[in-house]
């Protein structure tokens, strides 16, 4: 079972060579003019051509062969329980195995699968508290779990979110999976959990668990949350003219989901296209859940949407990157200089009739990983989940 990763214990320097493509995460520039990547204490501080760079005392280098470095995916929707297992499928390592189909962060959606949920306020701001420190201390494989996600009841007052708040809890879990189901008093308190600085998110669809129940147009409009999430269901997704109505209804997050309605996808990406409005759209799994685990579901749904959306892969990978950074408020999911030396180096997968990583992914293949960093410390190097690439990185300086 993946436990603590390794941390630097000094100075880091970490320098990235020979990069055959550098896609950005940022829609407004998805593709970067650059060779070579250097970060120093796992943050990006130079990007650029190889003799523009300086490279000298570099404690790690990476010989990325040609292959293609991306920011670190990010999972916008996950329901973690307890360390690197989840009882949903009585599934160990699971985080682990995410971070071998490029995912580097993840986001808690509500820690829903926890055996025994406590319903009562006292227990769920403990179970919120508790989670949010322990996942940030064990950090899987490395993997940036934010967590601590409490499902709102109706009986909570102000003074409890200010409360969670004060204590290090920065998101609510999905709104409509505990009592709290109607408009008005969903409102009320993603209002309050607004003001001291907690980001919102809420179901959206038929229900998912026992429990749940159907939240449709109205309340999620109503309710006004940070995130709309599942916007394609999770699984039962709302009927098209209601999906039109939430995003044009709105200006929040539109979360689309690997465990949802593809059909319905599609369609809220083709909406979000029409207005304009892309760069709202973010990308999920929603597991672990009754479909199980994907490790590659980011992956699935960059290649989804590129290929049967007709949506240009550089454009695609930022919907898993620098669009859900920005909504999120991370400091990851995009390259540029001070953020965190987060990345997933690919390639096209072996005997992919792509010419290159780009037309592969909108041929519908998956790219093959061949190594992951986070903070500026490899993590991974060639996946175990992802097909073989066809090039692969490697490590030439430090361990």
């Amino acid at each position: 079972m993946a436990h603590d990763a390794p941390q630097a214990t000094g100075p880091s320097k970490l320098v990235i060579r020979n990069i055959g493509l550098v896609l950005s995460g940022a829609l407004e520039k998805p593709i970067l003019d650059a060779d070579t990547i250097v970060a120093e204490n796992g943050k990006i501080t130079a990007i650029g051509r190889f003799k523009d760079c300086n490279t000298e005392g570099a404690t790690t280098t990476v010989d990325a062969n040609g292959t293609t470095v991306a920011p670190g995916l990010i999972d916008s929707h996950v329901h973690p329980v307890a360390g690197d297992w989840t009882p949903r499928q009585n599934q160990v390592n699971w985080i682990d195995s995410y971070l071998h189909g490029g995912v580097t962060t993840m986001i808690s959606a509500g820690e829903v699968h926890m055996p025994g949920r406590p319903r009562d306020v006292v227990g769920l701001k403990a179970m919120a508290i508790f989670a949010q420190r322990a996942f940030w201390t064990l950090r899987p494989g490395g993997v940036k779990v934010h967590a601590g996600a409490p499902v709102i009841e109706c009986e909570m007052v102000e003074d409890d979110f200010k409360e969670m708040a004060a204590a290090g809890v920065k998101l609510l879990g999905e709104v409509g999976l505990g009592g709290v189901k109607d408009g008005p008093t969903a409102r009320k308190m993603v209002g309050w959990a607004r003001k001291y600085g907690i980001q919102s998110t809420i179901h959206t669809g038929g229900p998912s668990i026992p429990g749940s129940g159907l939240i449709d147009k109205d309340v999620v409009l109503e309710a006004d949350t940070d995130v709309v999430g599942h916007i394609n269901g999770g699984h039962t997704a709302l009927p098209d003219d209601q999906i039109r109505c939430i995003c044009e209804g709105c200006k929040r997050g539109l979360e689309l989901v690997h465990n949802g309605n593809e059909r319905s996808a599609l369609f809220t990406l083709r909406t979000a296209r029409e207005m304009g409005d892309l760069h709202r759209v973010i990308l999920g799994t929603d597991a672990p859940a009754g479909s199980g685990v994907q490790p590659l579901g980011i992956l699935r749904m960059v290649s989804m949407l590129s290929s049967l959306g007709e949506l240009p892969a550089e454009l695609a990978f930022c919907l898993a990157t620098g669009n859900t950074a920005r909504m999120r408020e991370l400091d990851c999911g995009i390259i540029e200089i001070g953020r965190s030396a987060d990345f997933v180096l690919m390639d096209k997968a072996q005997h992919s009739p792509g010419k290159n990583i780009l037309e592969s992914v909108q041929l519908g293949d998956l790219p093959g990983i061949g190594m992951t960093i986070i903070d500026g410390i490899v993590r991974t190097q060639r996946s175990r989940n992802t097909p073989p690439a066809g090039k692969v990185p490697e490590i030439i300086i430090g361990h």
